[in-house]
């Protein structure tokens, strides 16, 4: 979500647009995990990339967004940093743009909520990414991993997540008349588990 919000903000200010594109490094192409099935070599539009990253969740996709912002993922990790601590995100620290498992990046439930709170507040224009329930690219298809998108509980995003350490988790929020609610949880034992 950071990553994106980074991103966002980018837009935001015209240092890019969603037409423009990012090149796909060999680094990007062979990162494990989920996928948005870039190749290496390609130019992938920003547009393609937010939805690779939020529809799809690739971790492909997020190393494509942080070289071509930050020069290198390092980089791009310590501007991820520095932006959660200027928003209020006091107990986060980026070492990677996936949330791939490292000692040493950590975040906390409290400070997901702050980073959901101002996705939503700073970017009403581009949020709308986070409720689209699937994405094609490269001829494949991937239905958004947000459980709550699937029921009629007026849920318009966020995001999924998982590691061995913390299990699967879920930034999410939902928006009824005028009240929204902002949810992050995180230890569930399964894919089910986290939908039900």
């Amino acid at each position: 979500m950071m990553t994106a919000y980074l991103l966002f903000e980018r837009l935001k200010n015209g240092s890019l647009s969603l037409e423009d594109t990012f090149r796909v490094s060999e680094k990007a192409w062979r990162k494990g995990g989920s996928k948005m099935f870039v190749k290496v070599g390609d130019h992938v539009s920003i547009e393609d990339l937010i939805r690779g990253i939020v529809v799809q969740s690739g971790n492909d996709a997020t190393i494509v967004v942080a070289e071509g912002i930050g020069g290198s993922e390092a980089a791009f990790a310590e501007l991820m940093t520095e932006k959660a601590q200027a928003i209020g995100m006091t107990d986060s620290i980026f070492r990677n743009a996936s949330g791939w498992p490292d000692p040493d990046h950590i975040t906390t439930a409290r400070d997901l909520a702050i980073l959901v709170k101002r996705t939503i507040q700073d970017f009403p224009e581009y949020y709308q990414y986070y409720s689209e329930l699937s994405f094609k690219y490269n001829g494949i298809r991937q239905g958004n991993r947000n459980p709550l998108l699937y029921k009629n509980i007026d849920a318009d995003g966020l995001k999924t997540g998982y590691t061995k350490a913390s299990g699967y988790g879920l930034a999410a929020s939902a928006k009824r008349n005028k009240r929204r609610l902002i949810l992050v949880t995180s230890g569930f034992s399964s894919v089910k588990a986290r939908a039900i």
